[in-house]
């Protein structure tokens, strides 16, 4: 499944209800932000279906930043059925997202 640009508009309809969801709260300018892309590729293209990576640009969405109290990016939250149910900030390794993930599928 291929990641999803997710914006305040369409965050309800990408995100809520979805089953598990990993949200990438980034800005284009942000070093750590950069350099965890890959490894949400990576992330997306080993668990498939299982679960939907979105990312949500927080210059160009601040209401949905603010909403999850995005405070600093990268930030990852995870949602279970529509609901917040763990968050990491920060450059994180791809195993320990994958665990993270593991908890909530």
């Amino acid at each position: 499944m291929a990641i999803v640009n997710v914006s305040d508009q369409s965050f309800i309809t990408e995100v809520e209800g979805q089953g598990t969801v990993l949200v990438d709260f980034w800005a284009p300018w942000c070093g750590p932000c950069k350099m965890i892309a890959p490894i949400l590729d990576e992330l997306s293209s080993e668990l498939g279906d299982s679960v939907k990576i979105a990312k949500v640009n927080v210059d160009e969405n601040p209401e949905t930043a603010s909403r999850f109290g995005v405070m600093s990016i990268p930030t990852l939250i995870v949602f279970k059925d529509g609901q917040p149910v763990d968050k990491v900030v920060g450059l994180n390794s791809k195993d320990a997202l994958k665990n993270m993930l593991s908890k909530h599928q």
